[in-house]
């Protein structure tokens, strides 16, 4: 694969990039990377930039800018709150800030100019799990062109046309990015709020993928003029959160081309995805494994397990982070992360849930996405998360904290649907009704904080 700074110099002409401004985005990236040479001439160590524009052309010369001039750059959210801001300042102590301004009460910390210069750009990309806490995981142009390169071999093409809707300072944003402009593909950006709003541009989706979180793909089904243009993608990838079952039902008689992936940062998106064939013939996992990766299924003792059998996810892959700011991996090649599933006979993969977030409830193995998508499949909760709190009966009773559709809603009325679906020791015990849901700056639950709510509220109704 040919790095950043060839992809600079040899820029291509044609209408690639369709989005506003887009025909400035030649003129940025090269005046941004002629500035930071003139900066690397007076320093023995490449700046470190912290990334947060908030305009997409922007954004996008920015980064790659920062890449051929081999500077370490670190994806931003401009969207972050003060207390986001100030864990990231004092992490990154960046040199360079592009697209945010801080006032004069924000004090920058001293840049530390002792790190080593890298070999070839640190790209660094932001991730937290559900206590909020923002990470970067470390990723270089090798790790990501792998993972494009995985997604071409195992699609079997050899140009890719991405049609965004996500931010691109997250991954699922930057490979959309990654995938069309180093396939000479063709790269749609527009806001989903435009995009729900029917602000639709002339393109031919047929020829395009498109990426959606769950939530998205729920509301743009709520439209029919909407669903009708979904139809026509190529692919739609779907990913960042399991789907509930009632939603990819309505998908597949809709005839969505949908293609539910398995993926993070650490892994520069998917490792796994499902083809939209195999989605409309009925099939409802996350996929074969994309040629780039590797996984295996393995027990709490690192034993590696057989077909069909539930373990701990560990991955192997070209396109796996090195890292974590500023800490590398060492030598460690592979990632066992806390996810639990199985590999079935035909090599596709299957994901039952978080280990982290298993109940254990009167001695019985629960795993809350399992209740939480029966509860959606109710279509009477907006949304709903299932935690496990202490309880000197149960051990932990399983406690369901959830939005309904209407406030008229009883949960005694989800209840009895719900013992229709699971068995009676998976209902929760416990029913709290909230308006929002405590998110991270990712957009993922704090559970942390689920945890404090339900402890009062439980404490509140003794």
């Amino acid at each position: 694969m040919e790095q950043p700074l060839t992809y600079l110099q040899n820029l291509p002409q044609h209408h690639w990039l369709i989005a506003d401004n887009s025909h400035q985005f030649s003129v940025i990236a090269k005046q941004l990377y002629l500035e930071l040479t003139e900066i690397l001439k007076q320093r023995h160590t490449p700046p470190k930039i912290i990334l947060a524009e908030r305009e997409p052309v922007k954004f996008l010369a920015s980064f790659l800018a920062a890449c051929a001039a081999n500077c370490p750059v670190f994806l931003c959210n401009p969207d972050w709150g003060t207390q986001e801001w100030e864990q990231v300042l004092k992490l990154v102590q960046p040199d360079i800030i592009w697209g945010i301004s801080f006032n004069s009460h924000s004090q920058l910390p001293t840049p530390n100019s002792q790190l080593p210069t890298p070999h070839s750009p640190q790209i660094m990309i932001p991730t937290g799990g559900s206590s909020g806490k923002i990470k970067f995981a470390i990723h270089t142009w090798q790790t990501l062109t792998a993972s494009v390169q995985g997604f071409t071999e195992y699609f079997q093409l050899t140009q890719v046309n991405s049609f965004c809707v996500l931010p691109l300072y997250h991954v699922s944003g930057l490979m959309q990015f990654m995938r069309s402009f180093i396939t000479g593909g063709q790269l749609t950006i527009l806001p989903f709020k435009s995009v729900e709003s029917g602000q639709i541009p002339a393109i031919q989706p047929s020829e395009f993928f498109i990426s959606l979180v769950p939530t998205q793909l729920q509301r743009l089904l709520q439209n029919a003029e909407l669903t009708q243009w979904l139809a026509q993608f190529q692919t739609v990838m779907l990913g960042g959160a399991p789907a509930w079952q009632e939603l990819l039902e309505k998908a597949r008689f809709h005839n969505i081309r949908l293609a539910p992936t398995y993926g993070m940062t650490e892994t520069a998106s998917q490792i796994a995805t499902l083809k939209s064939d195999d989605f409309l013939q009925g099939k409802i996992n996350s996929g074969q494994i994309l040629p780039h990766a590797h996984v295996t299924i393995c027990n709490s003792q690192g034993e590696v397990l057989n077909t069909n059998q539930i373990g701990n996810i560990t991955i192997q892959a070209k396109s796996l982070a090195l890292g974590y700011y500023p800490n590398h991996w060492g030598n460690q090649d592979y990632l066992q992360i806390d996810d639990l599933g199985f590999l079935d006979e035909h090599g596709y993969l299957h994901i039952i849930g978080r280990n982290s977030d298993k109940v254990i409830t009167g001695g019985e193995n629960v795993y809350p996405s399992e209740i939480e998508a029966a509860i959606r499949e109710t279509q009477l909760v907006v949304d709903v998360c299932v935690i496990g709190v202490p309880d000197k009966h149960w051990g932990q009773a399983l406690t369901a904290i959830y939005i309904p559709q209407d406030v008229n809603i009883s949960n005694l009325e989800i209840e009895t649907l719900l013992k229709q679906k699971i068995s009676k020791f998976k209902v929760p015990k416990h029913w709290i009704c909230i308006e929002n849901f405590p998110r991270n700056a990712q957009g993922k639950v704090n559970r942390q904080a689920l945890q404090q709510i339900a402890a009062e509220f439980l404490h509140n109704h003794r």
